[in-house]
């Protein structure tokens, strides 16, 4: 027993979900009603477009992860995350292509992300950020049909031991937490 190391147990319950899941393939649809121009099975679309829900579920935008919602865009956090607080921003449009944005969304879209970066300054005091689009299946979309950018914020040494012998990244918080510290309810 002298010989042995002694590990500290990482408890991340959150986390078993994306170990677990299915191949995106071989997952059932959940077809659900959206709006013209949307894609049923898109959960960016099925969370602007269920928005009459939230009417007779107070949690459901909790539920959806959603912590914001503009005239064109949607913000919602990421529910399988590489970092503590990391958000998607998405115009409310299903579209995968950067020329089919109107002006007005292009506006809006650069606004969010810049506000969604002052608040998590203010509320997690990160020391950077990696902000990004991944436009296209080749380059790593993995929702290549809608748009979203990604806001994942940085801290120095935020990298450790986990994902290099263990191919997991430990993230501090609990995505309720965070939603209920984000969203504008």
């Amino acid at each position: 027993m002298d010989n042995m190391t002694s590990f500290d147990t990482l408890w991340a319950p959150w986390r078993l979900a994306y170990i677990t899941e299915i191949d995106s393939k071989q997952k059932p649809k959940r077809n659900v009603e959206v709006g013209p121009h949307a894609d049923p099975n898109c959960f960016i679309c099925q969370a602007v477009f269920d928005e009459a829900d939230q009417n007779d579920d107070p949690d459901y935008d909790k539920q959806r992860l959603v912590i914001r919602r503009s005239d064109l865009t949607i913000s919602i956090l990421n529910r399988f995350p590489y970092n503590n607080g990391h958000i998607l921003v998405a115009p409310r449009c299903h579209n995968g292509s950067l020329s089919a944005l109107t002006e007005a969304e292009k506006l809006e879209l650069v606004r969010e992300i810049d506000r969604w970066v002052d608040i998590l300054t203010q509320k997690i005091s990160p020391n950077g950020f990696n902000i990004g689009l991944n436009l296209g299946k080749t380059a790593g979309a993995g929702l290549p049909e809608h748009l979203h950018w990604h806001i994942v914020p940085r801290w120095e040494g935020d990298t450790n031991f986990m994902p290099t012998i263990a191919a997991a990244k430990v993230i501090p918080q609990a995505l309720e937490e965070l939603w209920e510290l984000l969203s504008d309810r």
